[in-house]
């Protein structure tokens, strides 16, 4: 019985949240205004974003890409708040009249490293290139402010009150920017945020993902000669080696929708020299931030064992720790009905030739068609995701909603050379215009149905539940700013 009363009342909720878009549909003359908008401003869109994806930058080390984008925004008359949070990166850009509500558009902008490539639908890394746009922030953060520039003139001409936001979001990858803003209190009169993130489909489901928690494990031996004096020494190398061996035994026992990874970031000098300092890098997931912290616990365990078993010792720096997306209904039927307005992509004879040839590099069988990049997925709502973000701090702080749109060939992961590859020719683009015209769409719906925001509210306040008090998973550690740096073992603090 209590199982059909929560199915009853889901889909009344639904129902609502449908009747409410769309009995606050945006008029013609308003929807064709903003259009031209973001069409006038299309091609400095893709300048932007071109000349990001050419200059990648590591996260919290996005100096470039960072002034490029607040350029742009104080040119377009927004006053801009740069260094927020202690991030140097990290910026708020501001346009529109003091009272009506407060909306905000997120930015991300770094890039992934070892993701090197050249526009071209073969693997062909750039010579000297160390990072690359395989998550397509440079799509995301561009196509952003495009849309914060095109409501901050429609809001002037149209004479509606309120303020638009633009934040600069750095090191999405791991890094956590989000959530030292959202710790600082940036969002604290934030009426509702959207944003948007690069794909292989269009499509504005809302859906949960994971809570994650990364850290650092460095462990500290003693060296000594590998072959002359091996017995003199005590390798940090075996100690992280033998972490990972009893974690790796441990995915056997951990709820099933956890997530463990990990990468060795350092392993010693030489082979002749017992290591004297070694490290490796974790993540922990789950759609649980309860159960992060338990299986964290676990880990960190193993390290400690570690450290015994093989006599060194062993310390550890917490980098990032972020929340599972809070999905809220109301936005995301704003954003689905705004998708639908502006329609998907269409792509040109040698577009299409391009996503041919690079969906043959594609792992797996029963890859989506070429033609899927033409259609937008039915919406649905609270679907179990696996990735993570630390957009999802921002959610419990702020009623959120995103979308994807094809910027990618289909069948494309993120975090790929196909998706950087796609992400520096006109289907990136192309995709992002999209993002930027719905995002200004929903946007402007927004600020014209007072209804719909406080309808949004009150299924946020509803979703976290009464007495809720944001803590960030970070506690009160600084920006990890040189979390991409390489490790020497020298001291981080």
């Amino acid at each position: 019985m209590k199982k059909l009363v929560k199915f009853a009342l889901a889909v009344i909720l639904a129902l609502c949240s449908q009747a409410l878009a769309a009995s606050a549909e945006l008029s013609n003359e308003n929807q064709a205004k903003l259009i031209k908008h973001i069409d006038s401003y299309s091609s400095r869109m893709s300048e932007v974003a071109l000349k990001i994806w050419s200059t990648p930058e590591l996260g919290y080390q996005e100096s470039k890409t960072s002034a490029l984008l607040q350029d742009e925004l104080k040119k377009a008359g927004f006053k801009v708040e740069a260094g927020v949070a202690g991030i140097p990166t990290a910026f708020v850009a501001r346009a529109g009249t003091s009272d009506g509500p407060v909306i905000a558009i997120l930015a991300e902008i770094d890039a992934l490293p070892g993701m090197s490539q050249a526009a071209t639908p073969e693997r062909k890394p750039i010579p000297d290139q160390i990072a690359g746009h395989a998550c397509g922030h440079h799509l995301f953060g561009s196509g952003s402010v495009a849309a914060a520039i095109a409501i901050k003139s429609w809001l002037a001409e149209s004479g509606t009150k309120g303020q638009i936001r633009l934040y600069g979001t750095p090191a999405e990858e791991g890094g956590g920017g989000k959530v030292y803003m959202a710790r600082a209190g940036l969002f604290k009169d934030v009426d509702v945020t959207l944003y948007w993130h690069p794909g292989d489909a269009n499509n504005a489901s809302q859906d949960r993902n994971l809570a994650n928690t990364s850290a650092k494990f460095r462990f500290h031996g003693v060296a000594s000669h590998a072959a002359v004096a091996p017995d003199r020494g005590r390798s940090a190398l075996d100690a992280v080696e033998a972490m990972n061996f009893m974690v790796n035994y441990m995915r056997e026992h951990v709820p099933q929708d956890a997530r463990i990874h990990y990468v060795i970031t350092n392993g010693g000098a030489a082979p002749n020299i017992v290591p004297e300092f070694a490290e490796s890098y974790y993540y922990v997931r789950h759609p649980d931030p309860r159960v992060v912290a338990e299986v964290f616990e676990r880990v960190k365990k193993a390290a400690e064992g570690a450290a015994l078993g093989t006599g060194t010792t062993v310390d550890y720096e917490l980098i990032n720790g972020v929340y599972s997306i809070l999905p809220n209904d109301v936005l995301g039927r704003v954003m689905d009905s705004s998708l639908r307005r502006v329609g998907p992509p269409t792509w040109t004879t040698e577009e299409i030739a391009f996503a041919e040839k690079l969906q043959k590099t594609l792992p797996g069988k029963n890859l989506p068609p070429l033609s899927s990049a033409k259609e937008i997925r039915k919406y649905q709502f609270n679907a179990q995701k696996y990735s993570s973000t630390d957009s999802g701090d921002v959610s419990w702080v702020t009623p959120l909603a995103t979308l994807n749109t094809a910027t990618w060939v289909p069948g494309t992961s993120a975090h790929t050379w196909q998706a950087t590859a796609a992400g520096g020719m006109t289907i990136g683009l192309k995709g992002m215009v999209v993002a930027a015209k719905t995002l200004a769409l929903a946007v402007a719906q927004l600020y014209t149905s007072p209804d719909l925001i406080a309808a949004a509210k009150a299924e946020f306040d509803k979703s976290r539940g009464p007495g809720f008090v944001y803590k960030p998973l970070i506690g009160d550690r600084p920006p990890p700013l040189d979390y991409r740096n390489a490790s020497s073992g020298a001291d981080p603090g």
